[in-house]
């Protein structure tokens, strides 16, 4: 879809989008050092962080932008989950961010994991877990260690630089949601994903 749907952003930057609750468990202070780093690597308008959400931490991370000038983050409040899709098919990757506490790493929500790749979006994800290998293995993002800016940076420099490579990324992360995740049989897969990881 068109970038205009997010203000301030053009056809030929990408963006990279977080959805859901910003409270102390999803850690995005880490997207933020990230930034920082991004901008110090002069990709401050080429690649632009988008946050949809509300939470404990919202206004302390849209300060934090304020003070540490980070121009290449932008922050939107929350919106109804058919809008959401519209700002999704806008982006060009997912973000799933979680704090670096292992004993979050079972408890995130996929939901937006399922909306990501079923808009056909590759996913970026911070936390290692279920998830991490699951996007490893299916090749339909990049999984980055925890506290790693500069890895993180790197793969979002990466996704930039190679658009064909991130189109891949994206179409096996469609076929991943069309395969694995058809919504009828998600309830389900979901529920025997998550007790095996119990039973494990």
């Amino acid at each position: 879809g068109s970038k205009s749907v997010i203000l301030g952003v053009k056809d030929d930057q990408m963006v990279a989008t977080f959805t859901g609750a910003h409270g102390f468990a999803n850690g995005l202070d880490a997207v933020l050092d990230v930034a920082n780093v991004l901008i110090k690597r002069g990709y401050e308008n080429k690649i632009k962080l988008l946050f949809i959400g509300d939470g404990i931490k919202k206004d302390q991370l849209v300060k934090r932008k304020n003070d540490e000038k980070l121009d290449n983050c932008i922050f939107l409040d929350p919106v109804a989950k058919t809008d959401i899709l519209k700002y999704l098919h806008a982006s060009d990757v997912g973000l799933m961010i979680l704090d670096n506490v292992p004993a979050f790493y079972y408890g995130t929500s996929p939901n937006k994991f399922f909306d990501y790749i079923a808009t056909g979006l590759p996913v970026l994800n911070n936390y290692p877990g279920w998830l991490a290998d699951l996007i490893t293995e299916n090749k339909c993002g990049i999984a980055v260690p925890p506290k790693e800016p500069e890895i993180f940076a790197n793969a979002l420099i990466d996704m930039f630089e190679n658009p064909s490579k991130r189109k891949v990324m994206g179409s096996n992360a469609r076929k991943l949601a069309e395969n694995k995740f058809d919504r009828k049989n998600l309830a389900n897969k979901l529920q025997e994903l998550l007790l095996d990881h119990v039973n494990a």
